[in-house]
């Protein structure tokens, strides 16, 4: 059965300010190597699904971007764009239907574009587990990750007993919405909740029947314009009808209402560089514990993030700690080490003010 792997790659990445901008979002950025996150994504399945069968569903301003990025073994009208972000069940709808129309019943990956993963191998195991069970058991299947920590940024997987006699694939009993820091404690203690990472693999069939079920008026849609799919007429179809489809996420509209799903517990060093605090989890640290990804020079500096996008100016600190610096061409970031997810704050501030040349 045709393997191929759909990149959801529409995001604005504001976390990852003054790096990511509307123009040049974090996933085609180079921040956790020396290629853009994209690219990384790609890497990380290519031994399981060829690059040629890979897909990205991504909007317009983007797409231009990643044809100057992406590995020349990709093929471009494998790019879909969508004319306005509507969350992801119609992305996944899209990308299903055209694959279904291109090669019928296919083996469907659904995998976010800027995630860092260390343990390739071990991740090209799990996903071609995945694969493997999604095509025998006909049901939706997800990966969990075993939490590190009692983490309250993520959504949770409560996961049940084995799937039959597969001794890694689990029944998924529940997704849980993210918790608070006590709950979160005592999902990490029973050994029974997993982080939901948001890597689902499926049936385009398996998929298709079930927006057909749960999300019946998104389905008519897309199916009154499947025969334009593929064809010179597509974006234009797609442009049509976009803009009046519902905006939900295919966890609440699919996902949270459907018993077909079951979960393969993993470890292969994930991280959803979420924030730029995230990347102390990725690079080494020195000896005072600073994470330095630029011409750095400190003194009584401990706990630190540094990070250069050119590399030309050299940072230096005395006396701090618990800092991230990021420096650009147009502008320098000081914040808080703890304060990392309220560079979104700092964006709609410049916004506000008028600032569009920043963003």
């Amino acid at each position: 059965m045709k393997k191929v792997a759909v990149i959801m790659a529409g995001g604005g990445g504001t976390r990852f300010w003054p790096i990511s901008r509307m123009s040049c979002p974090k996933q085609l950025v180079s921040i956790t190597s020396e290629e853009p996150m994209i690219n990384e994504t790609i890497h990380h399945f290519e031994n399981v699904v060829p690059v040629e069968d890979a897909y990205i569903v991504t909007n317009k301003e983007q797409a231009s971007l990643m044809k100057e990025l992406l590995p020349k073994s990709f093929r471009f009208e494998n790019i879909m764009i969508e004319p306005v972000g509507k969350n992801t069940a119609p992305c996944v709808l899209y990308a299903a239907m055209r694959i279904h129309k291109e090669f019928g019943d296919s083996l469907m990956a659904v995998l976010a574009a800027d995630h860092h993963i260390s343990d390739i191998k071990e991740y090209e195991r799990i996903l071609s587990l995945a694969y493997k069970t999604a095509e025998e058991t006909n049901k939706i299947v997800t990966i969990g990750l075993w939490p590190k920590a009692p983490a309250t940024e993520y959504g949770y997987i409560r996961f049940g007993d084995k799937e039959g006699n597969r001794k890694e694939v689990y029944q998924l009993e529940r997704f849980v919405e993210k918790p608070n820091k006590l709950r979160a404690q005592e999902y990490v203690n029973s050994h029974k909740y997993l982080w939901n990472s948001g890597m689902f693999i499926w049936r385009t069939s398996v998929i298709l029947e079930a927006f057909k079920k749960y999300l019946p008026d998104m389905y008519e849609t897309f199916a009154s314009v499947e025969k334009d799919l593929g064809t010179e007429n597509e974006q234009a179809v797609i442009n049509s009808i976009y803009p009046n489809l519902e905006s939900v996420s295919v966890d609440y509209g699919i996902m949270e209402k459907t018993s077909d799903v079951c979960v393969i517990p993993a470890e292969f060093g994930w991280n959803d560089v979420g924030s730029w605090d995230a990347l102390s989890e990725v690079f080494r640290h020195t000896e005072e514990d600073n994470v330095i990804r630029a011409p750095f020079v400190g003194i009584d500096t401990e706990n630190c993030i540094v990070f250069s996008k050119s590399g030309k100016r050299v940072i230096t600190t005395v006396g701090v700690s618990d800092l991230v610096i990021v420096d650009t061409d147009d502008a320098i970031m000081v914040i808080s080490r703890d304060k990392c997810q309220d560079v979104k704050k700092l964006v709609e501030e410049l916004r506000r003010q008028g600032r569009t040349d920043l963003l």
